[in-house]
C-alpha cells in the first residue's frame, strides 16, 4: 500500500489481498505477477494472500483526512483498490470481499476505484446496502482491443456506481465503444511497459481521444509505455531475428538504420492504417503527451441514472 501512487489516475494505493489468474491478453505481461512474487505470492490457481490489518487501519485514516485533502485539492481524494489483484476475481474467500464492502462504507468521504477483468462478477458480489456506498465507488473494467469492449461492457453498464469507466491499457488494438458510450463516464487510455512489453499504435489512441470528446466522456492519456512511435508516411523497415532488413522496406537516415532498438511495429498495425515505427526508451523518456498535449481527464459528476 502507499500514500501516494505513480498511477496517474489514483492519489494512493490499498492492497486488502494479493494474488489473481491471468484470463485475457492484457494479462499477458501483468506487472501485478512480477510484484507478487516479493511477496511470495503465487498467481494462477493458488490461494490468495490476505494483507495486514494495517490495510483497513490506513483506509480508515484517509477517510479520518478526507476533509483535509478535500480543503487542500478541493475534491475527494481517489484510492485505487488491489492494484495487485482483482476484487472481483471468485477465487477469493467471499468474506475477505464483504470486509472491505464494510470498510467502504465508514469510508463515505473517499472515491474508492476499483479496476476489474472480470465485470461478469460485479452485480453478483455487491453488498445488500450497495445503494448506502454506490455514490462513492467507480467501477471500470480493462478493455485492451475490441473483443474485449464487447465483452466486458455489457456487464459494466448494467452497474449502478458513481462513475464507470473504461482501462484501455495496455491498448492492444483499436477500439469503438460508440453503443456503450452514454453509460461511460471516462476512459484512461496507455500503452504497456515492462520488459515485453506492445507498442501502442497512435491512431488507436488517437481515435478513442477524439471519440471521447465526441460523445462527452473524459479522457486521460496514462503512458505510452516502453515504445514511443515515430511515424512515417512510407512503410518503415523492420529487422529480421537474424538481423537483416526485410526487402522492400524502407530503411531510417542517418544511424537509424542500425539501431536494434528500434521496431516498426508491423505486427500490430491493422487493415488500413498508417505504420508507425516505435523506439523503445523506457516509459521514463516516453511520457505522456500525445501530439504534444497532456490529457488529465476526470469525471468531475456524477450523471443520471
Amino acid at each position: 500500500m502507499a500514500d501516494t501512487t505513480n498511477i496517474e489516475w489514483a492519489d494512493a494505493t490499498l492492497n486488502f489481498w494479493i494474488g489473481c489468474t491471468q484470463i485475457a491478453p492484457a494479462c499477458d505481461n501483468c506487472y501485478a505477477l512480477t510484484w507478487g512474487k516479493r511477496f511470495g505470492v503465487k498467481w494462477g490457481n493458488h490461494p490468495r494472500h490476505r494483507t495486514s490489518e494495517a490495510t483497513r487501519k490506513k483506509l480508515h485514516k484517509y477517510q479520518r483526512d478526507a476533509a483535509k485533502f478535500f480543503a487542500e485539492h478541493g475534491r475527494r481524494q481517489r484510492i485505487f483498490i488491489n492494484s495487485l489483484s482483482d476484487f472481483f476475481d471468485n477465487q477469493v474467500p467471499k468474506e475477505w470481499r464483504a470486509e472491505a464492502w464494510e470498510d467502504f462504507r465508514q469510508c463515505p468521504d473517499l472515491d474508492i476505484l476499483l479496476l476489474t477483468k472480470r465485470p461478469q462478477n460485479i452485480i453478483k458480489m455487491l453488498p445488500d446496502f450497495w445503494d448506502e456506498i454506490k455514490d462513492n465507488i467507480w467501477c471500470g473494467t480493462t478493455c485492451e482491443n475490441q473483443e474485449a469492449v464487447d465483452l466486458n461492457l455489457p456487464h459494466l453498464i448494467k452497474v449502478n456506481s458513481a462513475v464507470r469507466f473504461i482501462s484501455y491499457e495496455p491498448a492492444l488494438g483499436p477500439i469503438d465503444f460508440a453503443k456503450y458510450s452514454v453509460w461511460i463516464d471516462w476512459i484512461i487510455a496507455g500503452g504497456e511497459s515492462g520488459p515485453d512489453a506492445r507498442p501502442a499504435h497512435p491512431e488507436w489512441i488517437r481515435k478513442v481521444r477524439d471519440d471521447c470528446a465526441l460523445y462527452v466522456v473524459e479522457f486521460l492519456f496514462k503512458q505510452w509505455g516502453e515504445h514511443l512511435p515515430w511515424e512515417l508516411e512510407i512503410a518503415p523497415f523492420w529487422e529480421s531475428q537474424n538481423g537483416q532488413y526485410e526487402d522492400g522496406h524502407t530503411l531510417f537516415p542517418g544511424d537509424m538504420d542500425s539501431d536494434p532498438k528500434w521496431d516498426d511495429g508491423l505486427w500490430a498495425v491493422s487493415d488500413g492504417e498508417t505504420h508507425a515505427a516505435f523506439q523503445r526508451i523506457g516509459k521514463k523518456n516516453t511520457g505522456r503527451k500525445l501530439d504534444g498535449v497532456t490529457h488529465d481527464g476526470f469525471p468531475a459528476v456524477e450523471r443520471e441514472r
